[in-house]
């Protein structure tokens, strides 16, 4: 599957400050230590609908991860999947009349627009469900082979699924209780009512093939992958059984990476997947979180052809930091497309306060585990002095529009 084009990411001068994420599992801000190539994979979209605020948050928030290790020199393996085979898709292609297959190439198509307006530095492996079937079916076998998988006793419907119990870390990287497992569990995807399964909170890695669903074949029969060994594969093929930064929604924690870790772990016999789980907050709206269901939704796409500058949607979903949930209104707006009027008009003035320290004060921030509030708070004080009184650095304005077009993402010029 193709990715989107890249920007242009300017070189900063200067001495650069090593990354340090808040890790889920450890629950303590930690160093990331990548070698030479750091390892990310951020899960993608399932493409039933446009891209919201709440996933343009969560791809921005390591986009900036992206950019900080790129600025400590590290190359950037970054892989993303596209879920582009599974049940919202089917539902939401019957009930608007279209064929899943068009809906998720339209949709993922939109999610590229998005993307690309944004600025958002794409994955180097872009790649959907179908495209990893064979991927897929090879990791379910090893699971089967070892004992970590099992098939229901279901003459009709075989299913194949994961065991919880397959390795003795699982549970660590979301740090749940049983009852919170159990919960999360049936909210999100899960089915645990569902019979001849070993434990409810077993998750499915092959689903038998149903009338009227597509399918693929297997040693297991025909049928489907489940949502956490899709990632699995596709991380672990890529970038390896251990890499630095596995990364998502907070929505994500469990089941999603739980498992999806647990069954490279199981194949593998590696004791954790990633370094570092690193995990974005929601995005609400008029007090309640950005969601599908609960239909209040803010589009980018919707923004763009509206006239607003992607970079404002950039500044207003940084207002807040990552981790926290915060709201999106049109207060928010409003406050980062003056941000970003005030930070090009610095941008164009003839000198300014020291563009050395401010990019020194920038790079101190974003480092630490993405301090964007105070990053942004630091660019305004210096525009601020920049366009009411200048000062003595002829030099500052160019150098700091490129430090923060590199770093936060936000160019000089519209």
């Amino acid at each position: 599957m193709r990715s989107w084009p890249t920007p242009t990411v300017p070189t900063v001068p200067g001495p650069s400050v090593p990354l340090r994420l808040y890790d889920t599992s450890d629950a303590a801000v930690r160093p990331v230590n990548p070698g030479a190539v750091a390892g990310m994979y951020v899960c993608g979209i399932t493409p039933y609908d446009a891209t919201h605020l709440g996933h343009a948050a969560t791809y921005l928030a390591f986009d900036l991860v992206n950019r900080v290790l790129r600025d400590n020199g590290h190359e950037v393996h970054y892989v993303q999947n596209v879920t582009d085979v599974d049940d919202p898709l089917f539902e939401r292609a019957e009930r608007d009349g279209i064929d899943w297959r068009d809906l998720g190439a339209r949709e993922t198509d939109l999610f590229r627009e998005d993307m690309e307006a944004l600025r958002v530095i794409p994955p180097r492996d872009y790649i959907g469900a179908v495209e990893s079937v064979g991927e897929v079916v090879d990791y379910v076998g090893k699971l089967l082979d070892n004992g970590s998988a099992y098939v229901v006793d279901d003459a009709e419907f075989p299913d194949v699924y994961y065991r919880s119990d397959a390795t003795e870390q699982f549970g660590y990287e979301s740090g749940y209780d049983r009852a919170t497992m159990e919960t999360f569990f049936a909210e999100r995807g899960g089915d645990p009512e569902r019979p001849g399964k070993r434990d409810s909170i077993d998750p499915i890695l092959w689903r038998a093939e149903r009338p009227g669903e597509p399918s693929w074949p297997s040693p297991q029969g025909p049928g489907r992958p489940g949502w956490h060994i899709e990632c699995a594969a596709i991380a672990a093929n890529r970038l390896g059984a251990t890499f630095d930064i596995q990364g998502g929604g907070s929505d994500l924690i469990f089941p999603h990476h739980e498992y999806s870790a647990a069954h490279v772990e199981a194949a593998t016999g590696e004791r954790r997947f990633a370094r570092h789980y690193v995990h974005a907050a929601m995005i609400g709206l008029d007090g309640e979180k950005m969601s599908k269901s609960r239909g209040n939704l803010v589009f980018v796409s919707k923004l763009r052809r509206s006239g607003v500058d992607p970079a404002a949607i950039r500044l207003g979903l940084f207002e807040g930091h990552y981790r926290q949930d915060r709201p999106w209104s049109d207060e928010v707006l409003q406050r980062a497309l003056a941000r970003l009027d005030l930070w090009r008009r610095a941008f164009r003035a003839s000198s300014g306060p020291d563009g050395d320290e401010v990019i020194a004060r920038v790079r101190r921030y974003l480092a630490d585990d993405l301090d964007t509030p105070h990053a942004l708070a630091a660019i305004d004080a210096w525009a601020e002095k920049a366009v009411t009184v200048g000062g003595p650095d002829t030099g500052a304005p160019a150098a700091v529009a490129t430090a923060i077009d590199a770093l936060l993402g936000v160019p000089a010029a519209a």
